[in-house]
């Protein structure tokens, strides 16, 4: 298994042919587009294994879940489009290999493994909420780097993970009435 890295100083690829000068400094520019890359692998990664549950789910709820599946990774699928592009925005290069997103991220895969429905829906969740801290500290660290418009870019991130995270937990509360 690629080897989980904190530091993500590798990530920030910045240009060299046309400076980006849009009132954020170069080295704040860099820390942030570090950031992104990691959210992206951390994006990919989740949109990767919320794809494989929605091809393996099996069970009395296949068809409501497959869906429901399918409704969550079509909003990762455009949140790691999102993402990447905020990084070029920023003047970076977004990373863009499985075996970068494996290597950065900080959620876990489970090759060769596929849990029950409630299991999937339990990881689902555990994933969505390390990203949502994640990006709470991001959003923080955005601000101190006085870079407004990408606070505001991982706070609407953590919306839309926070209603995923909801219509995951609201899967696990209640007894099931199948």
């Amino acid at each position: 298994m690629a080897s989980k890295s904190s530091s993500a100083t590798s990530t920030a690829i910045m240009e060299h042919d046309v400076k980006t000068d849009i009132g954020v400094k170069d080295d704040a520019r860099k820390k942030l587009v570090e950031m992104l890359n990691m959210r992206l692998c951390d994006e990919y990664v989740l949109y990767t294994k919320t794809r494989k549950y929605h091809w393996n789910v099996i069970g009395p709820r296949f068809h409501q879940l497959h869906e429901f599946f399918k409704a969550q990774y079509e909003i990762l699928d455009e949140m790691v489009d999102e993402i990447a592009e905020r990084a070029r925005q920023l003047g970076g290069k977004s990373l863009g290999t499985l075996d970068e997103f494996v290597r950065y991220s900080s959620i876990n895969e489970e090759p060769g493994r596929n849990p029950d429905a409630q299991t999937m829906i339990s990881n689902l969740l555990k994933d969505q909420e390390t990203i949502i801290k994640t990006l709470r500290k991001n959003a923080d660290e955005a601000e101190e780097l006085e870079d407004m418009a990408t606070n505001d870019f991982f706070l609407q991130a953590v919306e839309k993970h926070e209603k995923m995270a909801w219509m995951l937990r609201a899967h696990l509360e209640g007894k099931d009435t199948i």
